[in-house]
């Protein structure tokens, strides 16, 4: 067995602190989400630490699958980013390390994490979803322990509200006390006035006691309230004073467990055979319902009536004309009487509502049973995707890091999280779009992955390639070259000068670039034809031909000892965009991208942008060549 490699196992060394590190980071981030989006559910019911540490464990385990890919994308980046920082990246690739061979241990490793996570999601997750949602439901489901505020009404008794002016802690007393009992409706509601009460829950914490002195109860008498005859008659009703009076509230502050059977049955508790199982199931279920829906519909419709009436034998005895008669309904319909005529429209109405209204009905079930078979689908999907995010994560985070070449947790953790940011984004979309049914399920739970692997590709070759995508001067460049923005030559003056120029040929260069910018600006028009442009390659010959006869100008002017002369042969143009696009390709592949009119047709609107560019270049350099030939003729001809 081969043994492992000084640089595999140091390479693990690194990369693994990290993984632990950031898996942590992540997975506190979700519980910390957990935790503010249902800490309205949690407080004030009196749970014991228990049933929190059961939730908060169960919700860390179903929250694995979505730190997992974060954690190897944010560690990924600070290991390479490290690397690359502290120069030991280089070292490698110094001693003739490729990227992709400094990349395999971590790959392999990662392989294995991609494949646990799998099973982790297939195994693990249902029981520990199951058993999460359990919990949560029975916590919302539990009622909280009853905090009575002063001066302001308590709502948390279904049916009472509960009203105290003034409490008095030390002798656990309620002050002006004033409750309204609208349990049996608001119609019938009972109020209740007292000077003092306590409030106290009963042993078994089923029922709270409400102890009330010195007040008075009113309330509607409801055996009378039907032998009211005219609306403006008074409603009888109770006044009772008392001096002493308890109330049993019903009032449940037990925590009670429900069932794990309500969750079992779902899509979040099954694995993939459960999940399979369940899809061929439902499938055929929802097949048999529509083809005896259709056979139904099909019997109630005219159609059929049609049918059976045209195939029935016909009385030999019946003239041609009537054998050959075909039922007109209009025909029937014109000969009845008016009266007829309306219960005939009424009928009919009546019979297509309710027609309507129960296949609406089914199609809404038949609704609901897709959605069901869609969820399933997308679970069953879920369970690969994330384990291939944890791949595809690590080979965008690998190579970026060994582009940016910074470690630490500043810049890794914004990139990583604006990263994840647009990987949640369009995994929540396809989500979205395969739940409703937009899309087929596979394309929607596969959208973010099929996204970010193009990045992860493009990132992994340039960092092979040492290309620089990170810098900014690069792409300030190309937007240079986009908006005309062209280079400025520098040139200075020789200290000591090999030969000097021939002015007389000089001038006559000058006049011969002169005369080919005039050649080129009367052959050239801005625009030009489509497929000549594609077939060209999109590199323009004749212009290439004239920035040499620039730069052969400019190679010898520069050997001038003269300031003036230097000076304006620093405004010859540098004329490099007779490339109208930036890569040079073959005339079968310029043809193929012409017919792919989108991208071709944005590629030619550059490339009439940059000729107009060129035709100004062309501008310039006539009229630089004019001054030269100027400088030249006052400057040496005149001496001698």
């Amino acid at each position: 067995m081969r043994r492992i490699k000084r640089l595999d196992f140091f390479l693990l060394k690194t990369f693994l602190p990290l993984f632990i590190m950031t898996f942590g980071i992540c997975l506190f981030i979700f519980m910390m989400h957990f935790l503010w989006q249902f800490v309205d559910e949690m407080v004030g019911k009196g749970i014991s630490m228990d049933v929190i540490a059961k939730l908060f464990s169960y919700a860390a385990m179903t929250f694995v699958p979505q730190a997992m890919p974060l954690a190897i994308l944010f560690a990924s980046l600070m290991t390479f980013g490290n690397l690359g920082e502290q120069s030991e990246l280089m070292a490698m690739k110094s001693a003739g390390i490729s990227l992709i061979r400094i990349m395999r241990p971590l790959t392999v490793f990662l392989v294995f994490v991609a494949i646990s996570a799998f099973f982790f999601q297939n195994n693990i997750i249902p029981v520990s979803q199951v058993r999460f949602y359990t919990i949560l439901y029975s916590v919302k489901q539990k009622s909280p322990e009853l905090a009575i505020p002063e001066g302001v009404f308590n709502t948390e008794i279904n049916g009472k509200n509960i009203y105290v002016k003034k409490k008095d802690n030390r002798n656990k007393l309620l002050k002006d006390v004033m409750i309204y009992d609208y349990s049996d409706g608001f119609n019938n509601a009972r109020v209740i006035v007292a000077d003092s009460g306590r409030l106290k829950t009963s042993s078994d914490k089923k029922f709270l006691i409400m102890t009330l002195y010195s007040g008075e109860s009113f309330e509607n008498v409801k055996g009378n309230k039907n032998r009211v005859k005219d609306a403006k008659d008074a409603v009888p009703y109770r006044r009772e004073t008392f001096d002493f009076m308890e109330m049993l509230i019903e009032f449940d502050e037990n925590f009670n467990m429900r069932d794990e059977s309500l969750y079992q049955g779902r899509y979040i508790g099954k694995n993939i055979t459960s999940l399979q199982r369940s899809i061929d199931s439902m499938t055929v279920r929802i097949d048999s319902i529509k083809m005896l829906e259709s056979k139904a519909l099909f019997a109630k419709s005219y159609r059929k009536t049609l049918a059976r009436y045209e195939s029935a034998p016909k009385p030999q005895e019946q003239p041609d004309s009537v054998k050959n008669s075909v039922l007109n309904f209009d025909s029937l319909y014109k000969t009845q009487e008016a009266n007829i005529k309306a219960s005939l429209l009424s009928y009919s109405k009546r019979s297509i509502e309710n027609f309507k209204m129960d296949y609406g009905y089914k199609n809404e079930t038949l609704k609901s049973e897709s959605g069901e078979i869609r969820r399933h689908h997308t679970e069953m999907h879920k369970k690969f995707t994330l384990s291939i995010a944890c791949l595809v994560f690590f080979f965008i985070g690998a190579p970026l890091g060994a582009i940016i070449r910074k470690g630490g947790l500043g810049a890794p953790a914004v990139i990583s999280v604006f990263l994840f940011l647009a990987y949640y984004v369009i995994d929540t979309i396809g989500y979205k779009l395969a739940r409703e049914g937009v899309w087929p399920p596979w394309q929607g739970m596969w959208l973010s992955s099929s996204v970010l692997l193009p990045l992860g590709v493009f990132l992994t070759y340039k960092a092979v390639n040492d290309s620089v995508i990170m810098n900014a001067e690069t792409y300030l460049d190309a937007l240079k070259r986009l908006v005309g923005k062209r280079e400025s030559r520098v040139i200075e003056k020789k200290d000591i000068i090999m030969e000097t120029p021939d002015y007389g040929a000089v001038e006559t260069s000058l006049t011969e670039l002169k005369l080919s910018c005039l050649t080129y600006l009367s052959n050239n028009k801005r625009w030009f034809h489509y497929f000549q442009f594609w077939r060209q390659s999109g590199v323009d010959r004749e212009a290439a031909r004239i920035a040499l006869e620039v730069e052969s100008i400019v190679e010898i002017l520069k050997n001038s000892d003269n300031n003036l002369v230097l000076n304006k042969t620093m405004d010859f143009p540098i004329i490099n965009n007779y490339r109208l696009i930036d890569r040079q390709i073959s005339p079968g592949a310029g043809m193929a991208l012409a017919l792919l009119f989108p991208v071709g047709g944005f590629v030619y609107l550059i490339a009439i942008y940059r000729r107009k560019l060129l035709r100004q270049d062309m501008n310039t350099a006539m009229r630089i060549c004019d001054e030269m030939t100027e400088i030249i003729n006052d400057k040496y001809y005149a001496r001698n």
